[in-house]
């Protein structure tokens, strides 16, 4: 029971100013390989714009930490799963 406090204090490091909905935009470089228009090959998304899809802290009800939990949607067929130091919301 005290780690499970200790986490969900902590809020696992997902900053609690960003929430569901926010547009946000990428700060720092950050190079991903599926991109739709570049798929296999090095593209990077810094200065993309984007909406907060999801924020992973919990699962089933458990509380997680998760290495890049904030889900964001840059286009119909392009998300990305990010770090919150990464973004920086508009």
């Amino acid at each position: 029971m005290p780690v499970e406090m200790l986490v969900e204090q902590q809020k696992l490091g997902v900053n609690v100013v960003m929430k569901v909905g926010d547009r946000v935009r990428v700060k720092e470089s950050v190079v991903v390989y599926h991109h739709p228009e570049h798929r296999g090959q090095a593209c990077d998304i810094k200065g993309t714009e984007g909406e907060v899809m999801g924020i992973a802290t919990e699962w089933q009800g458990r509380p997680v930490s998760a290495n890049l939990p904030i889900l964001v949607k840059f286009s119909k067929k392009f998300k990305a799963h990010l770090r919150e130091n990464e973004l920086e919301i508009i």
